[in-house]
């Protein structure tokens, strides 16, 4: 019965610390301290149907993730974030200055 008992435990703890994980991911791009490579910052001097900020998180863009989408480049704040722009790509095109007319 014991034994049981801690599986149940163990199980929890694993499930909790999955969930903060998936829930938490993104975020931990924008909180890195001063020793950790900073996002880019959209400033005022972006060039008109430049993409700034990530479709998903609404954060700013990290130029190193993207995905090609119709020829033109998706970038994104952090890895993960890809993956649901690529389940649901139209869902997000009307936040993408790339894709506007």
């Amino acid at each position: 019965m014991n034994n049981q008992k801690f599986n149940l435990i163990l199980f929890s703890a694993v499930l909790s610390l999955v969930g903060l994980i998936v829930v938490g991911g993104c975020k931990e791009s924008e909180q890195e301290g001063a020793g950790g490579a900073m996002p880019e910052v959209p400033t005022a001097t972006a060039v008109a149907g430049e993409q700034t900020t990530c479709p998903i998180m609404d954060a700013p863009i990290n130029k190193s993730i993207f995905v090609e989408y119709k020829g033109k480049k998706v970038y994104f704040c952090c890895q993960g974030c890809e993956d649901k722009f690529k389940a649901e790509p139209e869902k997000y095109l009307a936040k993408l200055p790339q894709f506007k007319q």
